[in-house]
């Protein structure tokens, strides 16, 4: 009895941090949210088997729904907005996500990117970036989406 409760008590904590962080909690369906309030975009974001994050819109909320990122570059160029991969390669460091990159199809730039999960409020803090410390750049606030 002794042995077994210290082998679960050594489980417990040998148990990989990344499965106990708050990243996790990201994975799902969340409106981005404009600066009037508004809910732009449905994205998704998974979690790959190598770990990696990434984030696809699945649906535009607002104006043609059938719009095309013109301002984009390479093989995004031109290609519709829904259906679009805009986050891409970040991976879990503590209770966020860090060194990926998000794409703006409004202006077809890519930014570095953050995101955190607020435990309080059940929302996701994304943060895009022209450095890799994050300091020049803006933040948002996505919600939840009810699967």
């Amino acid at each position: 009895m002794k042995k077994t409760t210290l082998l679960l008590i050594a489980a417990i904590f040998l148990l990989p941090s990344f499965l106990l962080a708050q990243p996790g909690k990201i994975v799902g369906k969340w409106y981005t949210i404009d600066e009037d309030g508004n809910r732009k975009s449905l994205v998704a974001i998974t979690r790959t088997s190598a770990g990696i994050y990434e984030g696809v819109i699945e649906k535009l909320l607002t104006g043609d729904p059938n719009r095309r990122c013109v301002e984009c570059s390479g093989t995004d160029k031109d290609k519709p907005i829904a259906g679009m991969k805009i986050i891409r390669g970040l991976k879990a460091d503590g209770e966020k996500l860090t060194g990926g990159t998000i794409l703006d199809p409004a202006n077809g730039k890519i930014y570095n990117c953050t995101m955190t999960y607020d435990k309080k409020t059940g929302n996701l803090k994304v943060r895009g970036s022209l450095d890799r410390t994050g300091i020049i750049g803006r933040n948002q606030t996505w919600l939840k989406a009810e699967d």
